[in-house]
């Protein structure tokens, strides 16, 4: 899941200044045995699906109102780390319910609406019909993909800015449904700039959703019906005292820090290097990231299988929970000097330093 700011192409110091670079061209062999060592991997446990995600949920949702009922500082922040770190993960299930097949694992979509997109605001249509363009091989790193900016090249300034208006996210949310949502329904012009500038999760200034037809319309309207109901509420059990305004308070934090720690996950998810030029598929590969074992805590920063991003861009169609095998089949079948090995990182310090320090090399 990619998410909240927007910059505009523009601000990269060269983004007006054609550069040579020699095309990466697709290593047939990776892409072969990446093909050919996963096709048992290809189906999802829905079992797993629905314990991960509904656990996720009730852990978050409980420590959250631990967090809101306590009156000890030590115990509103262990219960507030733990609301995070929970709540993340059910959230980000979102990419995957924007990759899966519908019919494979009946029913989903509608549940995690229901105990995780709706709740807080982000119901599944802000990645279905947005996320799958960023895995178009014509579109990806191009500035028609919606989940793409050169970071790497703009100031350095570009990267806390980045990183910190993520806290207003739920702000933002609130905003969008309970107020342009409703407002959408009775302003038919209003509607039109809501459904194509605030209804994705993306960073592309310049991306225009399509508008919803048919069956997905019918599904769009009704989601965001239910996500501007909830939000109304909350605004109005806040304004009545119903909701203290601590609770408030604490939980609109909650969501800060999901928003922010998604918001860094997003900006290591990929090296952000390309100007706009179409890639192949084994430079878009390398233009991403992988953080696999043994370093255990991109299992909390990058969950259900982001942190095989890189990987996830070979194979998109593989569930989260096959990610980890693919890697290690993958890994031990290809020389030491396939492309495939150098997508790999050690953790998240390194890749944070290696953006940082090539938005101040191009600012110079």
């Amino acid at each position: 899941m990619d998410s909240t700011l927007s910059f505009d192409r523009a601000s990269a110091p060269n983004a007006a200044v054609a550069t040579t670079r020699v095309p990466i061209m697709d290593d047939k062999a990776m892409l072969r045995a990446a093909a050919e060592l996963t096709r048992d991997l290809i189906a999802p446990r829905p079992k797993v699906y629905w314990a991960d995600m509904a656990g996720s949920a009730l852990v978050g949702y409980a420590a959250l109102g631990v967090a809101v009922m306590a009156s000890s500082t030590g115990v509103i922040v262990v219960a507030s780390v733990i609301a995070v770190l929970a709540l993340y993960r059910a959230l980000l299930f979102i990419h995957e319910v924007s990759h899966m097949k519908h019919s494979a694992l009946p029913r989903f979509r509608e549940g995690w609406n229901a105990l995780v997109g709706v709740p807080l605001l982000t119901p599944a249509f802000m990645y279905e019909g947005v996320h799958n363009l960023h895995h178009a091989k014509t579109r990806y790193g191009t500035a028609e993909d919606p989940e793409y900016l050169p970071l790497a090249l703009m100031k350095p300034w570009t990267l806390p800015v980045f990183i910190l208006v993520s806290a207003l996210a739920p702000l933002g949310l609130l905003i969008r449904f309970a107020i342009l949502s409703p407002l959408s329904w009775v302003i038919p012009g209003l509607r039109k700039i809501v459904i194509e500038r605030y209804s994705a999760l993306a960073i592309n200034p310049h991306f225009r959703r399509r508008m919803p037809e048919g069956e997905a319309l019918v599904r769009f309207n009704r989601t965001d019906a239910a996500a501007s109901i909830w939000a109304i509420a909350l605004v109005a059990l806040v304004a009545t005292g119903l909701i203290p305004v601590r609770g408030f308070a604490i939980g609109f934090a909650i969501g800060s820090a999901v928003a922010v720690l998604n918001q860094v996950r997003t900006l290591v998810a990929h090296l952000w290097e390309n100007e706009g030029e179409q890639m192949t598929v084994t430079a878009q590969y390398l233009d991403s990231v992988n953080v696999p074992p043994p370093s255990l805590l991109p299992g909390l920063w990058a969950p259900v299988g982001l942190r095989y991003h890189a990987l996830h861009h070979l194979l998109p169609s593989l569930p989260y929970h096959s990610l980890g095998e693919a890697h290690r089949r993958i890994s031990a079948a290809l020389t030491a000097d396939s492309p495939y090995h150098k997508a790999s990182y050690k953790g998240l310090p390194g890749l944070v330093a290696k953006i940082g320090l090539s938005t101040i090399r191009r600012g110079k």
